[in-house]
């Protein structure tokens, strides 16, 4: 293995520039899927606390008390315990989780810059395609449970969880139409 930029330049610098950009907005929504995870199974725990605390207790010792699990897997497997999930449910989690990994992981791995080929850049903005919608989907159920925390009277904005995926795939490849197909 040698640099990761040489002298050479980039055989398809349009396409690597629009996949980067698209690694880059992948990898936002993959963050804010787990910042979201860690955040309800927080709630969850102090609610738990709270029903076990003593009555006496200071909020800030309840929040002292919560654990801080920062691992994706292990949030999800918390969440699963403790919320009543269909199979279906567990399944979009589990491969949001999968989506989460490849775009933090691999999402920018194209190899040297300056030998990418045009058909190697796009199997890989494929894979990538993949990982963000099962992302998305994933972050639509989490995303639900927020708001529903949230806003505990209020209705599910039922126009934006069924938008939700669509505008999430034309933010992160919208770009790509005036470049080869996907």
């Amino acid at each position: 293995m040698t640099w990761s930029l040489s002298r050479l330049p980039p055989r398809e610098p349009e396409l690597l520039d629009a996949l980067f950009l698209s690694v880059g907005r992948s990898l936002h929504l993959a963050n804010a899927f787990e910042q979201k995870c860690q955040w309800i199974v927080r709630c969850v725990n102090l609610v738990e606390l709270y029903k076990e605390a003593d009555p006496v207790a200071e909020l800030e010792d309840l929040f002292a008390a919560l654990p801080a699990d920062k691992m994706l897997g292990r949030t999800l497997e918390h969440l699963r315990g403790r919320m009543r999930c269909s199979e279906e449910t567990v399944g979009t989690l589990r491969r949001a989780r999968l989506g989460r990994n490849f775009i933090a992981h691999e999402g920018a791995a194209v190899g040297d810059i300056s030998l990418a080929r045009e058909d190697d850049i796009l199997a890989h903005a494929a894979r990538l395609r993949s990982a963000v919608l099962d992302l998305a989907d994933g972050d639509n159920i989490v995303s639900r449970w927020g708001y529903s925390i949230e806003e505990p009277r209020g209705y599910l904005p039922r126009d934006l969880i069924n938008a939700y995926p669509e505008m999430i795939d034309e933010w992160v490849f919208g770009h790509f139409e005036d470049l080869p197909a996907l």
